[in-house]
């Protein structure tokens, strides 16, 4: 009921509009996204850079409605490269195949994907290329695949809660693609996905250590502690360095754990969002999983 209500505001273009302009919403933005430009985003990558940490920009705006716009998000991406190339930034993107035209010609998308995988690999730098929807799985890692094997400048996600996991996560150490493992947090039948909290994370941990053993530069994206600290004691246990590795986690989340993996010598990257369409993301964000309200909040008052 309550992701419901979440969905049902996201699509509210006068309350949009309300939030865009409110010093309160300003307030929350701040925390949690890092501009409405590209220059924006920029900056907040040079400054975690300065702290030790690397970034990954995700301009926000999924979901386009033409093949227009998915080129035009495609054309915003190379230009963000070419900042980090320019800039000499430690950081990579973070794109949905939704974004980049998968709803529309998938063909079109390919090509994109495929320009920003090759612009990447010049300037030595990765597309992470963001799961979505179980009705885009398929699609999206297809075409992680084929630009993978075509640059070999792609990180591929895959969502822990799926039960189908596993099998991606041996197909994909199989063909040396790196993958970063999140939760995951779409609303899927029981019949593809855990419903329990504890078979997600019992499942998490089970594909953390198939990374660690079978696969190439996992990045481990959590907010969990216990998470964290299980993959951190399965790669001290197996002798496999910290630069091997990476910890994700979002920008302006717990922002005391980030310091305490950076102290301890671990690699850290944030996924840092940008771009005028926050209000959208912010509300499916919370729609995905409710309990973020209570943990957003939280972290306003945390140091």
């Amino acid at each position: 009921m309550l992701r419901n209500a979440f969905l049902f505001l996201s699509r509210r273009p006068h309350l949009r509009r309300w939030m865009e302009t409110s010093p309160l919403a300003a307030r929350l933005t701040r925390r949690f996204i890092a501009g409405l430009t590209l220059d924006e985003g920029l900056a907040v990558c040079r400054r975690l850079n300065s702290e030790h940490i690397a970034a990954s920009l995700d301009h926000l705006g999924e979901l386009v409605h033409s093949a227009k716009e998915a080129a035009a998000a495609c054309n915003d991406y190379l230009i963000a490269l070419d900042c980090i190339a320019a800039l000499g930034l430690h950081a990579s993107i973070s794109v949905k195949l939704s974004q980049l035209g998968l709803d529309f010609d998938e063909s079109d998308c390919r090509a994109n994907v495929h320009k920003l995988a090759e612009r990447a690999k010049y300037i030595g730098t990765l597309v992470e290329i963001d799961m979505e929807a179980s009705k885009y799985i398929d699609r999206t890692l297809a075409i992680a695949v084929e630009a993978h094997d075509a640059f070999g400048s792609v990180r591929a996600v895959i969502q822990a809660y799926l039960r189908r996991s596993a099998a991606d996560v041996a197909m994909l150490c199989e063909r040396r693609l790196p993958v970063r493992l999140v939760k995951g947090a779409y609303n899927e039948p029981h019949s593809i996905a855990y419903s329990r909290k504890r078979e997600v994370d019992e499942n998490y941990l089970v594909l953390t250590r198939a990374l660690f053993d079978g696969g190439v530069e996992p990045a481990i994206a959590s907010h969990d502690e216990r998470m964290i600290e299980s993959a951190a004691a399965y790669a001290r246990e197996r002798a496999i360095a910290p630069e091997r590795f990476e910890f994700q986690m979002l920008y302006g989340i717990r922002r005391d754990l980030q310091q305490n993996l950076i102290a301890r010598g671990y690699r850290l990257r944030l996924y840092v969002p940008y771009g005028a369409a926050w209000y959208p993301y912010f509300m499916r964000r919370l729609a995905e999983r409710p309990a973020n309200v209570l943990f957003l909040a939280r972290q306003l008052v945390r140091r």
